[in-house]
């Protein structure tokens, strides 16, 4: 290759743009923390047996300008059909309001999920919008805040419908009409739980002969018929099973609702609501219930509740029942889902209103039966009359692949049905061009001289099952139609929450680094979102160029041979590479293994998703130390050794420390026979320095919205792909309607096939500027940040676990426990004083109750890190106050906190501590102050009053005391 002069290199590189501190602020704090130079303290952090002593093979640093230049020409191989293909993703029109405003906004997208209320509020409204307009369009009472995809939500729901039912039944009903993909999803759960799955016709299945927990049916069919499943759901009931029904929202603003005849949980996408396909994600699922079983409910759910001064308040509620909480005994491993797609859906029907959403679905109805009138006309025949957007058309002697194949050649998808059908579903998108194209493919030159007009006098366009009852009648559904009002709205709510466009979010176990510019143009790209995800492969030359570079690249960084997309969340990473050790098991012929060793330490997701795969967990026990106890992990793994299937463990660990045995740790597990799963939740500390493939893991799941840049959007979307050793290979996750996988898959994890493809262009981008030592010295500089923050910290909290050489990883943790005794503060005190100085707190009680877990990463600059240093040095002098007696122990600034403007310039300021040290605790907040919207949040009150759809407007205009009326009045 010809070279070039230095000069010509572009000015435009990243690195620097991604890592916060200078070359001199390194060195200085370098200095600071005693340390020679960054190698000298990655051998003393990482331990040296696992070191990776080579660079990756992933070349250098790129341009900014450049790469998304190269990365137009990969996109530039999609060809975009028109897609007519249905089956659950449709073309949508995504208001430029929303797209430039939300799903293009780093204030909306950079937000964490709310676990701290306060200062969470804009979202947490946003997501009881969504809730108020799931229950209203399903006719049920209560919905969660979004779940992953539509298979995902059935699969939850059928475990719902076995929690509730008290799992007295085993096997689970599923229409052959549902969606294919739904169907193998629902199938891959119940297989690993030892439930059976009976698909076949719903109107000739006898409940009374042969008894089910619960059923599945789609509303309308996956070939677009509309059926009366009331009687359906009356034998259901009667025999003791619950209904389920997996619908279209669209479809239900004009269709009666499954709420109404009989359902007992109604699931779906909301994708056509303005999300675009993205080649089949991220979109938001839905799920919502009979208040009957709002404790068996999987996923977040926002609820109403009131402030320190009966101010409504929002907050998620319930989450006594979260994997979090109840770890093994949790029926869902779901932690975050979908939350920034599920604020553009809700949107989407704030923006349109009930009146908006019925013309849509009125004029796709329309269309769709102008094209059956059509059809007719050239002598096509119907599979049903009774249809909303979805026709299955017969073909009579012709064959389907004539008609598949001509419309391809005019850039015109269909769905083949079988050798003599096909399916076609019109969207909000479709033009009268469209139909014309249609028309013509089906009566060649026949179909080209329909007129339109002609055929649509006197058009027959009733609907079958009408909708009679009204919904979305809340004023929030009815006020913000014009764009000027919508915009404010939007920013309104965004004004609320605190992002990382207003400060450092240093949520240990999160890793809340930059997600640049340049990372996130391409989602909204035509190219990577109109492509739908069963379009032929063929067309998507891009995704599947841009698929093998990252799969190229996450083998280089983590060690393994074999990766899977398909995961579309770190939770689902975890049950797929699960279900993968699992099924390596079986082939073996040893089925019996079915022991999981989790650590105490780890994250609530991994004992749910342990249960999910069918394992039974044995719990390990941590040392004093914070690491994994050998004597007690060799013990258990022999008491166990002919059931051991494996170990599931974070590395370096959740305690945020490289612990030296991870080596030992895997031998252990592999001598009685078992497989060891880490958990990647770490892996930012990790890229660059190690490889888990190197030192005995042989799954692990990458959380791309951490280590790899997708952002957190207030709760998801993320990516979560698991990698294998090569013997491993051959059972990852496949797909029913996509060749992807390996040849002896494990099932299907998620409803498409790449899971949230349209959101890996982020970690592409991200890896290929950052280049080979770009990523290392992302690592470097995220464990060099938490190590001059420890060491800022030291002489003011406990340092609770350090490594060996008395370093701690990319994250550590500072003990509050003792002021409690000292100074009645507990931690969540600590966490809303610092909403008063600007910040979001770190991890609270996690993985130790009564600590904060701090995980600064390698974006923030040490300006930004000082900053919170000063904060919480602030704050111990505050504590202080109060244990030398210089403040009341009830009546101070921690325990009032966080402090609300309205509280500041109220007449009734009857505090011990005065107005400004309250609110304005720091320099920086005179300068530019982020208000918490309301004051702390009455978790309790919340969960005693559950509310989880939107107030009555009158409740948000009443004085605190008339409030508290309000919501009690409206508690369920």
């Amino acid at each position: 290759m010809a070279s070039i002069p230095s000069f010509l290199s572009p000015t435009d590189t990243f690195v620097r743009r991604h890592v916060g501190p200078s070359d001199s602020d390194v060195a200085q704090m370098l200095a600071s923390i005693g340390s020679r130079s960054l190698d000298a303290l990655m051998e003393e952090t990482v331990p040296g047996a696992i070191r990776l002593r080579r660079p990756f093979a992933l070349g250098g640093e790129r341009g900014e300008h450049e790469l998304l230049a190269d990365l137009k020409q990969i996109a530039s191989a999609n060809q975009v059909f028109r897609s007519f293909i249905g089956l659950g993703y449709y073309g949508t029109i995504t208001p430029p309001v929303i797209l430039r405003n939300i799903l293009e906004n780093p204030g909306w997208y950079t937000q964490y999920t709310p676990y701290q209320a306060e200062i969470s509020q804009g979202r947490l409204e946003a997501l009881l919008n969504w809730q108020t307009m799931v229950t209203d369009l399903t006719a049920l009472p209560l919905s969660n805040a979004s779940l992953l995809d539509e298979g995902t939500a059935a699969a939850e729901a059928m475990a719902m419908c076995h929690a509730a039912t008290k799992g007295k039944r085993a096997s689970f009903f599923v229409s052959e009409r549902c969606l294919p993909q739904t169907i193998a999803v629902v199938q891959t759960r119940a297989e690993a739980l030892g439930w059976d799955v009976i698909v076949g016709d719903h109107e000739s299945f006898d409940f009374a002969k042969r008894p089910v927990f619960g059923a599945l049916v789609q509303y309308p069919t996956a070939d677009g018929e509309v059926l009366d499943y009331a009687p359906l759901a009356h034998k259901a009931h009667d025999s003791g099973a619950l209904v389920v029904v997996a619908t279209d929202l669209l479809a239900l603003t004009v269709l009666r609702a499954p709420g109404e005849f009989g359902a007992d949980i109604a699931v779906g996408s909301a994708q056509r609501f303005g999300v675009p396909m993205g080649y089949g994600g991220p979109h938001a699922a839905f799920l919502a219930t009979q208040d009957t079983f709002k404790r068996d409910m999987p996923g977040r759910l926002i609820g109403v509740s009131k402030d320190s001064r009966g101010k409504p308040a929002l907050r998620m509620a319930l989450q006594t029942r979260e994997q979090h909480i109840r770890r093994e005994k949790a029926t869902s491993n779901i932690c975050t889902a979908q939350v920034l797609l599920a604020v553009m859906a809700g949107m989407y029907a704030v923006y349109h209103g009930p009146d908006g959403l019925r013309a849509i679905a009125q004029r796709v109805h329309a269309s769709t039966a102008l094209l059956a009138h059509g059809l007719g006309k050239l002598g096509y025949k119907l599979a049903h009359a009774r249809y909303f957007d979805t026709l299955r058309v017969q073909l009579g002697e012709k064959r389907a692949e004539t008609i598949v194949a001509t419309a391809r050649g005019k850039r015109v998808n269909l769905r083949w049905i079988d050798e003599h059908s096909v399916g076609i579903s019109l969207d909000e998108t479709v033009t009268a061009s469209d139909l014309r194209a249609l028309f013509e493919i089906f009566g060649g030159e026949a179909g080209a001289k329909l007129d339109l007009g002609e055929l649509g006098k006197g058009l027959d366009s009733s609907l079958p099952l009408a909708r009679t009852s009204t919904y979305l009648a809340h004023p929030v559904f009815h006020g913000y139609h014009a764009e000027h009002e919508m915009l404010r709205y939007i920013r309104k709510l965004e004004g609320r929450d605190l992002s990382l466009t207003a400060a450092m979010i240093p949520l240990g176990s999160c890793t809340m680094k930059l997600n640049a510019t340049s990372e996130m143009i391409p989602v909204t790209w035509s190219e990577f979102g109109n492509l739908h995800p069963f379009a032929p492969v063929g067309q998507a030359a891009g995704y599947t160029r841009l698929f093998e570079t990252l799969e190229h690249a996450l083998r280089e960084v983590t060690g393994f041979e074999g990766i899977s997309l398909q995961p579309n969340a770190g939770s689902q990473g975890e049950y797929a590479g699960l279900l993968v050790i699992r099924a390596w098991h079986r082939h073996r012929g040893e089925p019996h293994r079915n022991v999981c060793l989790i650590p105490t330490s780890a994250h609530g997701t991994n004992p749910a998703s342990a249960v999910m795969a069918g394992m039974r967990v044995v719990v390990v026990a941590c040392d004093e130390h914070g690491n994994v106890d050998i004597a007690d992990l060799r013990a258990k793994a022999a008491a166990n050794s002919a059931h051991l299937a494996a170990l599931m463990v974070t590395y370096p660990s959740t305690h945020g420390v490289f612990e030296e045995s991870i080596r030992e740790i895997c031998a252990i597990v592999h001598e009685h026979g078992g497989q060891v799963y880490m958990d990647g939740a770490n892996m930012n500390a990790q890229v660059g320095l190690c490889r888990p493939g190197d030192f005995g893991a042989d799954v692990c799941h990458l959380n791309l919205h951490k280590t790899f840049c997708i952002p957190h959007g207030g709760g998801g979307p993320g990516m979560g792909p698991i990698g294998v050793r090569a013997h491993l290979a051959p059972f990852l996750p496949n797909h029913p309607l996509v060749k992807t996988g390996g040849e002896r898959g494990a099932g299907a994890i998620s409803a498409a096939p790449w899971g949230s493809a349209s959101i890996l262009v982020i970690p592409w981008v991200y890896i290929q500027l950052m280049g080979a030592a770009g990523l290392r010295r992302a690592t470097e500089i995220a464990i060099l940040n938490a190590n001059y923050m420890a060491e800022r910290l030291r002489p003011h909290y406990p340092i609770l676990f350090t490594g060996t050489r008395g370093r701690v990883a990319h994250e550590f943790i500072i003990d509050l426990r003792p002021f409690e005794r000292s100074a009645g503060v507990v931690a969540e005190d600590v966490a809303k004083r610092l909403m008063d100085y600007g910040f979001h707190s770190p991890t609270m009680s996690f993985p130790v109750a009564g600590t904060l877990m701090i995980e600064p990463t390698e974006s923030e600059a040490r300006a930004e890190l000082d900053r919170l240093c000063d904060a919480l040095i602030s704050i111990r002098a505050e504590i202080a106050a109060i244990e030398t007696g210089r403040a009341d122990r009830v009546d101070n600034p921690l325990k009032g906190a966080p402090h609300t403007m309205d509280m500041v310039v109220a007449d009734d300021w009857k505090r011990a501590y005065s107005r400004e040290q309250a609110a304005f605790p720091a320099p920086w907040t005179r300068e530019r102050k982020f208000w918490p919207f309301v004051g702390r949040v009455d978790n309790g009150y919340g969960d005693r009053n559950l509310v989880c759809t939107c107030l009555p407007i009158e409740a948000y205009a009443a004085a605190p005391s008339d409030a508290q009326a309000v919501l009690a009045s409206s508690g369920t």
